[in-house]
């Protein structure tokens, strides 16, 4: 089977980063998290406290980030700091939601999720990659789930020290949608070649076996 590029969109909460993880691993190919790209630069937004479009600019401008493959997953290196696991906040995610709309991170980003694409060999993961990133990918997919399923799921992945209650992560979700969903941007939504699959009732390996279903089916 020749290499492929394979994307997977869908709103936070519908179990894309387990699914493309193992979907990347079952496949051999390599994970390519973009969300985790947004992170980092919402992570710099907080610490370097910007507030100003002209000093978001000015960030991204000297922003040097890597992605540096180990394990066949890539770890995050932003400014000479690995912020993988750094960048995994509530905070932090709304942050991402918010300066993702605008057009000066997007444009600083998208260039090396497109390096890393055009080898193919990658599941990307993100909101936008079928649509926008890479248009023309071999086959997309896009996971949703219930609103109750993806905030159970985001409130059990919290830990043990958060004293977040299911109802705010519950809103938190809502208002991360309203706001992906509505930008000017490359909002949140389904390709319109993309496969739709409800993961609500489903197991990560039972999503995966419907994507593999799918992919296998090109050849």
């Amino acid at each position: 089977m020749k290499p492929l590029l394979i994307t997977i969109d869908g709103p936070a909460g519908a179990g894309k980063t387990t699914v493309s993880r193992n979907l990347a691993c079952r496949l051999g190919y390599r994970y390519l998290d973009t969300g985790a790209l947004y992170r980092s630069v919402a992570l710099e937004v907080i610490e370097k406290k910007v507030s100003s479009d002209h000093d978001l600019e000015e960030l991204c401008r000297n922003l040097n980030i890597n992605l540096v493959l180990k394990d066949g997953v890539f770890r995050l290196v932003c400014n000479g700091e690995d912020v993988t696991d750094k960048i995994r906040t509530e905070e932090i995610s709304m942050m991402a939601s918010k300066i993702s709309a605008k057009p000066v991170v997007r444009k600083a980003l998208l260039s090396l999720q497109r390096e890393i694409g055009e080898k193919k060999g990658v599941v990307a993961e993100g909101r936008d990659m079928g649509t926008v990133v890479f248009p023309d990918a071999d086959i997309k997919f896009f996971l949703d789930a219930s609103m109750e399923t993806r905030a159970l799921r985001r409130y059990n992945e919290l830990t043990l020290g958060s004293s977040q209650t299911l109802k705010q992560v519950e809103d938190q979700i809502r208002k991360r949608d309203q706001n992906d969903s509505s930008r000017d941007v490359a909002p949140l939504k389904a390709a319109h070649d993309a496969i739709i699959i409800d993961s609500t009732k489903l197991s990560a390996e039972k999503v995966v076996d419907q994507m593999l279903e799918n992919i296998f089916k090109l050849f």
